[in-house]
Parts: C-alpha cells; structure tokens; sequence
C-alpha cells in the first residue's frame, strides 16, 4: 500500500517577488518593463510588490517581454500563491 503525503509551504510567496528578481538579474527596471508591456508604470509595481494578481492576460504580456520565460510560468507561479494562501488560512481556522 502505497502512503500519500504531500507537504505544503509555510509561507506563500507572490509572484511578484520572482518577477523583482528576474528584472533585477536582467538589469530592466520596472518602468521599462511597463514600456514593453503597454501597461502602467504602478501596475507592474503592484504586481512586484504581491499586491496585483498576474492574469493570463498579464502573463502573456510577461512572456512577449521577457523571452525565455513562459505565460504558463507566471500563471502557475500565480496559481500556487493563491493555493498556498487558501492552504493557510485554513490551517489557521482549524487550530
């Protein structure tokens, strides 16, 4: 019989925080990255400082202006945060 575990993350970390570093090895700054995107300057600093969700929409403008990366990345980068967010607040009411 095979045994199930599987362990969740303490802390949920944002995308935003991925996509900080990735900008900071690139040497992009946010407002260029804005530029290439055709988005606002304080929507990508929302979405670096985790208070802005990546959509798909948001993810594919992600993939056209930083190659090597994948729309699919960023959503399923997004997508865990959320799960992992959901997974605390549970264990939270449970105690």
């Amino acid at each position: 019989m095979a045994i199930k575990t599987t362990v969740y993350p303490d802390i949920a970390i944002p995308p935003g925080e991925y996509l900080a570093e990735e900008l900071r090895v690139r040497g992009i700054s946010q407002k260029e990255l804005a530029k290439r995107m055709g988005r606002p300057v304080n929507a990508i600093n929302e979405i670096a400082n985790g208070k802005k969700a990546i959509t798909a929409e948001t993810a594919l403008q992600l993939e056209a202006a930083l190659p090597g990366i994948t729309a699919r990345f960023w959503l399923n980068l997004e997508t865990d945060y959320q799960l992992t967010k959901a997974l605390i607040r549970l264990r939270h009411k449970a105690q």
